[in-house]
């Protein structure tokens, strides 16, 4: 009788233990699945970046394209040009975006799309459904009675249960597959700056972009479109042949390669180590991981300027990551990576430019969620002048910010310093 017991006692447990083994077992399959390679950031080549082009567009998934033209557009000014550009599309409107909330700025948006829609325009709308929460169910209703064609990314459905972590972070429009706009801009009042002069809220960076690297943007919209919708699209109206519009070359880093770390970290990290005179960087989300830390100090070493400028941890909309960032900020500053804190407001451009040779932007943040987990973009442009500009907002934008030093850095509170490891601690879920 009690070897009976024993043994019947033995069944739960044998079987608790089963389940237990095999929960490890599929979760050391996902993370395999999942995981990605970190890149080594070791560089053996002296060529400038002006000349590396084609490699650096190979290796972060991409192509060279020549004969572009690309206008910077700050604040308010990326939505009126986006806005006119809208109105004047004859065939297809390709919007993406990762966040839309109601408002002043979302109900011109709606109205102008619904009235591209009315027109006969094909148009298709992409919101992240995270990002997309607080946009009111009255809009998505009214751009689908006007004909648009409208999906949410990976709506909460158990379907998506595997991906509910994966967002689409991009931001970019595509008007009849002859114009692009890409950058950090969201749906959301806030983002309504008139200039950098009269700014509380954000201010923000994007380009308008022709020539034949709009087929590139319109590939990506494509990737996420086709995921979301099942939808294929083909023809003149979206891919018609393109001319040269400019003199600016530009590659595309969007693509999450299975196992392989995604183009934009590639993109990213590959440039840290290829500036030879000056590496300047707008982020709002200033998390690098220690490999990316070492490369930035080691190319300050080099003699190179290097140059990170974040929101403060006031001005920032989630100061919980400003707080894990400043967690890194002591080896970077031991490194001689010079850091600014920007006071004014949330500063949310995301761009990089390398010897005034080279510079890059688009919707990545430097954290791991953007360049791991999230669906990103980010255009690298070779273009002197385009470079220029943005090393003068940098330099604009230095008058109002404070620049940190090391020594007074290592002094602040234990209360700071607590903070700081604490969100630091999930800096890959922030």
């Amino acid at each position: 009788m009690p070897g009976n017991v024993l043994q019947f006692a033995s069944w739960p447990t044998a079987l608790a233990l089963g389940l237990l083994a095999l929960s490890v077992i599929l979760g050391l399959v996902i993370w395999s699945i999942r995981r990605h390679r970190d890149p080594r950031l070791e560089i053996d080549c002296d060529a400038p970046i002006g000349e590396l082009l084609p490699s650096i567009a190979g290796l972060s998934q991409g192509t060279v394209h020549e004969g572009n033209a690309v206008e910077l557009l700050a604040d308010n000014a990326f939505f009126e040009a986006m806005f006119e550009a809208i109105g004047n599309a004859t065939h297809s409107v390709h919007f993406e975006t990762f966040l839309w909330k109601e408002g002043r700025l979302g109900a011109r948006l709606a109205d102008a799309l619904v009235d591209r829609g009315r027109a006969g325009v094909a148009v298709r709308i992409l919101v992240d459904a995270d990002g997309g929460k607080a946009m009111g169910e009255e809009t998505p209703r009214r751009l689908r009675a006007a004909g648009c064609r409208f999906h949410f990314h990976h709506p909460r459905h158990i379907r998506n249960m595997g991906v509910f972590n994966d967002r689409d972070h991009r931001k970019l429009v595509v008007l009849d597959g002859r114009v692009a706009f890409v950058g950090g801009h969201c749906i959301v009042d806030g983002w309504m700056c008139a200039s950098a002069d009269r700014c509380d809220d954000v201010r923000d960076l994007g380009v308008r972009l022709e020539g034949p690297a709009v087929h590139a943007v319109q590939a990506v919209f494509a990737e996420n479109w086709i995921e979301d919708s099942g939808e294929l699209f083909l023809g003149d109206a979206y891919f018609p042949q393109l001319r040269r519009a400019g003199e600016v070359a530009v590659h595309v880093a969007s693509i999450k390669a299975e196992g392989s770390p995604p183009a934009v970290k590639i993109l990213h990290h590959l440039v840290i180590c290829m500036a030879r005179e000056r590496l300047w960087i707008q982020n709002p989300y200033f998390l690098p991981d220690d490999e990316a830390i070492e490369a930035l100090c080691a190319t300050a070493r080099r003699g190179v300027d290097v140059r990170v400028m974040v929101p403060s941890a006031q001005a920032s909309d989630m100061p919980m990551v400003q707080h894990a960032a400043h967690h890194n900020f002591q080896a970077l500053l031991d490194g001689g990576v010079r850091i600014f804190e920007y006071q004014d407001c949330l500063l949310h451009q995301k761009v990089m430019t390398v010897d005034g040779a080279w510079c890059a932007i688009g919707s990545s943040n430097f954290d791991d969620r953007s360049f791991e987990t999230n669906d990103e973009i980010t255009l690298g442009i070779r273009d002197p002048a385009m470079a220029l500009k943005l090393e003068e907002v940098f330099q604009r934008d230095m008058q109002h910010a404070v620049e940190l030093d090391a020594a007074q850095w290592a002094r602040r509170g234990l209360w700071h310093r607590g903070k700081d490891g604490f969100f630091h601690v999930f800096n890959e879920l922030l």
